[in-house]
């Protein structure tokens, strides 16, 4: 517990330092964090996390995450447009290996290019939002989520009775889920209280609804994932804590989630 709680405090307090500053840093702080969740991807479905295929997926997630806007770089092609490459790349391999690199395998290496690319992509865009309120808006999603991730472990451990999906995550409860939605949503309403008008309640609740809802999902995705290879943690980056995938597994779906249906008022 004291190694969980000293790397918690150092890795949080670097994290949210960079983001307050923004800015190039934090940004190239996005993409090592996107690059290494990608290796842990790899590295726990037994494929060579540095072999000549895996390499296809770190080129996407670097065409993703890369601080093309901080650097005043143009890039040409749109996401849809890398993602496609990719795609293709990841098709030719088969091919090329002759299935040594079957499409079983070379699907699963695409689709954690796009899980994990999309998913940082928006976290760091989130800082950079055009109206200049990055840090108001990046700081309101992931103090919900963390609001729903404390919210769903004390009321779980208080009042837990009835498992939420055991076979995936037999830890969780419905009655911990519930108070994850509930301290989420006020977390969000606390927000607009203190925005001086930036954020409305209602706009509020949509969020932090999205927060613990589409969080908790993403955290049993990666759950039901990790049963599947019967580990327990994606890396050991982190002490007491994992790796990047672990702490991020909510991140990475509720940023994009809420661009993409446009809930955050800018």
């Amino acid at each position: 517990m004291k190694q969980r709680l000293i790397t918690g405090i150092i890795a949080g307090a670097v994290f949210l330092g960079l983001c307050f500053i923004g800015g190039l840093w934090y940004h190239l702080l996005i993409l090592a964090m996107a690059l290494i969740g990608y290796y842990e991807f790899v590295r726990m479905t037994n494929t060579a996390p540095f072999g000549g295929t895996a390499w296809i997926g770190y080129a996407g997630v670097l065409l993703l995450v890369f601080p093309w806007g901080p650097l005043g770089i143009e890039l040409k092609l749109a996401t849809d447009q890398i993602l496609w490459l990719v795609l293709l790349l990841f098709l030719l391999v088969t091919v090329t290996t002759k299935n040594r690199i079957d499409i079983q395998r070379a699907s699963l290496l695409f689709l954690a290019a796009v899980y994990i690319g999309i998913g940082f992509m928006f976290l760091a865009e989130a800082r950079h939002a055009p109206d200049g309120h990055g840090v108001f808006w990046t700081f309101l999603l992931l103090a919900s989520i963390w609001g729903s991730d404390a919210g769903a472990y004390f009321v779980g451990k208080a009042m837990g009775r009835h498992k939420l999906w055991p076979s995936i995550s037999p830890n969780k409860t419905i009655e911990g889920a519930v108070g994850g939605v509930i301290i989420a949503v006020f977390t969000a309403l606390l927000f607009a209280w203190f925005s001086g008008g930036l954020l409305s309640a209602g706009q509020a609740v949509w969020i932090g609804l999205s927060c613990a809802v589409i969080g908790q999902l993403g955290d049993l995705v990666q759950s039901a994932y990790k049963r599947v290879y019967g580990i327990k943690d994606s890396g050991k980056l982190l002490p007491g804590h994992g790796g990047i995938l672990d702490r991020c597994d909510s991140w990475i779906v509720v940023f994009p989630f809420v661009h993409i249906l446009s809930l955050l008022p800018y």
